[in-house]
């Protein structure tokens, strides 16, 4: 810490180690997620009251969610020091303005208050604190997908546990899966039991976006990557052809909407979920415009309009769903 540091100064060097912008996709995610579950038709509580004990449990649980993103960021920019110098010179490790040792503290404190407060997230009929921490092993679902969401932090970054970030398919995967696919079952969790396909069906639309939509900031990092030995799908397969790879993602997961809501997996406002899919699916073809018009551009630009538009537009799915279990069918 520089002499004459206020703690102001030493907790805001923290606070943009963690990427704050990026925290608020989870933290949206989970809160969908239990709305989502609180409006199907598997909401276990037959009054369907929003109580006290449903407020705090999904607080407690976004705010984990947050945490554990927090903890993700700072792991990655330890093991990613040599390319954060070519590809993001400004951050706080980089510059020195945070040491590695602080990092890992930071990381760490993290990793324990986004994980060990779910366990007492156990939805209804286990409504006080205590119910809740000595409910059956069963019942704490949200506990274990954190657990797995946490290891998947270290399975990306992490060269002796196979840093898959280096891999173009494996990066994407260990993406999707814990920011997709998981995020929305454990939101789910909040208010629901995970034991029905409609949480997993929602998470799987989620999970094949970012399958191919979370590549489009690795364009833009190309030269440090390929310094630090990260094989990307824009460096395994060129600018071009992986802008063609990750095009259907922004378009068919969408979708699935529809049919959900046809099939009546999708117990929300069918019509609603209907008109969403639709829209977010022609949303996305205007990004897949956006980047097959110039791959080239995705390379020279650090926040190119494809990369805003997919937060964007995950965002408002998140939104979108979760108004798609409030309205009445």
């Amino acid at each position: 810490m520089p002499r004459g540091e206020s703690s102001i100064a030493r907790l805001n060097r923290y606070v943009t180690l963690a990427r704050p912008f990026t925290l608020l996709p989870p933290l949206l995610g989970i809160i969908s997620g239990a709305i989502c579950a609180w409006g199907s038709a598997h909401n276990p509580d037959p009054t369907r009251a929003v109580t006290t004990s449903v407020i705090l449990t999904v607080t407690l649980g976004s705010l984990c969610a947050s945490f554990l993103n927090a903890a993700n960021n700072t792991l990655n920019q330890i093991y990613d020091l040599e390319i954060d110098r070519i590809n993001k010179p400004g951050r706080p490790l980089v510059t020195g303005e945070v040491s590695i040792r602080g990092a890992w503290i930071y990381t760490w404190i993290m990793y324990v208050l986004g994980t060990i407060p779910t366990w007492l997230v156990v939805v209804y009929p286990y409504n006080s604190w205590t119910q809740k921490l000595f409910a059956p092993l069963q019942w704490h679902e949200c506990f274990f997908i954190y657990v797995i969401a946490l290891v998947s932090t270290f399975v990306y970054s992490v060269p002796l546990l196979g840093r898959t970030k280096a891999h173009p398919i494996g990066a994407n995967l260990t993406i999707a899966i814990p920011r997709g696919l998981l995020l929305k079952v454990a939101g789910w969790t909040m208010v629901a039991r995970a034991y029905h396909a409609e949480p997993w069906f929602i998470g799987a639309i989620f999970m094949l976006f970012l399958l191919g939509a979370a590549s489009t900031k690795d364009f833009s990092d190309m030269k440090g990557d390929a310094a630090g030995g990260c094989r990307t799908l824009p460096i395994a397969f060129g600018v071009r052809k992986a802008a063609w790879m990750i095009s259907p993602f922004f378009v068919l997961p969408w979708l699935l909407m529809p049919l959900g809501a046809a099939t009546g997996i999708l117990t929300g406002n069918a019509t609603f979920i209907s008109v969403l899919g639709i829209a977010l699916s022609l949303w996305g073809a205007y990004t897949v415009w956006l980047i097959v018009r110039n791959p080239d551009e995705l390379t020279a630009t650090e926040n190119h309009p494809s990369w805003r538009h997919m937060y964007l537009m995950m965002m408002a799915a998140q939104v979108g769903f979760a108004a798609a279990y409030l309205v009445p069918g």
